[in-house]
């Protein structure tokens, strides 16, 4: 079978390589056309490279096309993928440097809390941009799968505003759900079975069975607290598991921010986080590893090149949803999966038009997603606090209207348990003018801004001082463990 797929952010070398070789793995795919589409020449003409070396060495007759007019990428396109970050690192290092000034402290920041809001800002209106695209010359009733952050607010702007057929794709769940087989002694994850629902960087696993046991929340928290590794590394996550009874599927650092409770005091984010890698909570630790890592495939590219030579193993397919959803709509053969889609009821306690994250399964007659799914009342109460967050910043991101873009940071729980309503005006009017060149929506609201910080008598804090102390002290610790752990 013939189609054409275009990947929009295809200069995102590693992960779209993973996606190409993932759909190649259908036998049904192999005379597939892939567009790539990128702002940078130089990157794509990278990827494209890696493409064709792939093609050739597997003798496919697949056809890779790579160009920065976006519109040319969507022609006739049947399934759009995007996997792009809007304003680079210099953008993101506004979103977490401005905050850490007024005591928000983010260890990722791509999600809600400051920096995630701020991040949908400048999202919001490129992905409308390629709705319009969509609409208006993709193959009609194209499929948009969205991979790009943040993800709940970039697909309810592709569905209310972008009026275009759209899935959130994450693979938080899959990651969530190795953990838990590990931890249980499972031979393969082939035998644990479970059912994962919220909202993206918010799904609880409510049910969980091994070999068609029933796991309940005793014998979860002594299976992690017994592990070796995630006993240190998810401290947060397993105190969350105790208060909560379920395993939510983020990482130590990802649900740290989405949460009031563990990052309002710099002594308290010592209790909590892990410094063996970034992801387990580390102040700005994103930030920091994607500057260090920023140009990673420039130095590996030989090796990327090297590694396209050889054949396409099946057997190394990724859990990624993207080719299994693209193989179960086209061959008909079902999928089974966790999907970011309107809720419209599937989980009887959250909001009708909130942006969901849960189990369905995928058929030639599309996405159909399990209903009558009820969270536990603690998790609904945490999701609905970031989902009526999600919603004031879309609207917002619509509008352009910068005092309800005040109102959603004002209400996301980690900045009103750590900032004054003064403080929050006076932070978003200063990264709204940090960031103005990826604002257009807010350019009228910008000269006003800019006056209000000009007179502005709220003084910041050395909370980054502190941050920066309390990574120290974690640096120490970790420098006794080593030594501990020399001595014997």
């Amino acid at each position: 079978m013939s189609f054409k797929i275009a990947i929009i952010g295809a200069g995102s070398v590693g992960f779209t390589k993973k996606l190409f070789t993932d759909i190649l793995c259908v036998p049904e795919f192999r005379d597939v056309e892939f567009a790539l589409t990128d702002l940078s020449e130089h990157n794509l003409e990278m990827i494209k490279a890696i493409l064709d070396r792939i093609v050739e060495s597997n003798g496919l007759p697949t056809k890779v096309t790579a160009t920065t007019d976006r519109r040319q990428a969507l022609a006739g396109a049947r399934y759009i993928i995007s996997c792009v970050r809007v304003g680079g690192l210099e953008a993101y290092a506004d979103d977490i440097r401005i905050p850490l000034k007024y005591g928000i402290d983010q260890c990722v920041g791509d999600t809600i809390c400051a920096g995630g809001i701020l991040y949908g800002q400048r999202n919001i209106p490129v992905i409308l941009d390629f709705c319009k695209d969509i609409r208006e010359v993709a193959e009609p009733g194209a499929k948009f799968l969205n991979y790009a952050n943040p993800m709940a607010m970039n697909t309810w702007a592709a569905i209310e505003y972008g009026k275009v057929d759209t899935v959130g794709l994450c693979h938080g769940v899959q990651h969530g759900a190795e953990q838990i087989a590990e931890v249980l002694g499972a031979k393969s994850l082939g035998e644990l079975d479970y059912v994962c629902s919220g909202i993206n960087h918010q799904t609880w696993f409510i049910d969980l069975r091994l070999n068609g046991r029933k796991i309940g929340k005793d014998e979860l928290v002594a299976a992690f607290e017994a592990h070796p590794v995630y006993s240190q590394q998810e401290k947060l996550r397993i105190d969350v598991l105790k208060r909560f009874g379920v395993y939510s599927t983020e990482s130590n650092g990802h649900l740290s921010e989405y949460l009031p409770w563990y990052r309002k005091r710099p002594e308290e984010i010592t209790r909590w986080i892990d410094m063996s890698d970034w992801i387990h909570g580390e102040t700005g630790g994103y930030l920091r590893h994607s500057t260090e890592t920023r140009n990673w495939f420039e130095t590996e590219f030989p090796q990327f090149l090297e590694s396209a030579g050889k054949p396409i193993d099946p057997a190394k397919r990724s859990n990624e949803h993207a080719s299994h959803i693209l193989e179960a709509l086209e061959t008909n053969r079902v999928y089974r999966g966790h999907f970011n889609v309107k809720n419209n009821g599937v989980i009887t306690n959250l909001p009708a038009d909130a942006i969901i994250e849960s189990p369905g399964f995928v058929d030639r007659f599309g996405i159909n997603m399990v209903s009558g799914v009820t969270l536990p009342e603690a998790c609904a109460a945490t999701c609905i606090a970031s989902i009526n967050v999600q919603r004031m910043s879309v609207h917002a991101a619509i509008s352009g209207d910068i005092d309800l873009l005040k109102l959603a940071v004002l209400h996301d729980p980690l900045v009103g348990a750590v900032s004054t309503p003064e403080e929050v005006w006076q932070m978003v009017d200063e990264m709204v003018v940090a960031q103005a060149r990826w604002l257009p929506q807010y350019a009228d609201a910008v000269p006003a801004a800019k006056e209000r910080l000009s007179k502005s008598k709220v003084q910041t804090r050395d909370w980054a001082g502190a941050a920066r102390r309390s990574v120290r002290s974690i640096e120490e610790l970790r420098a006794e463990k080593a030594a501990l752990k020399q001595a014997g």
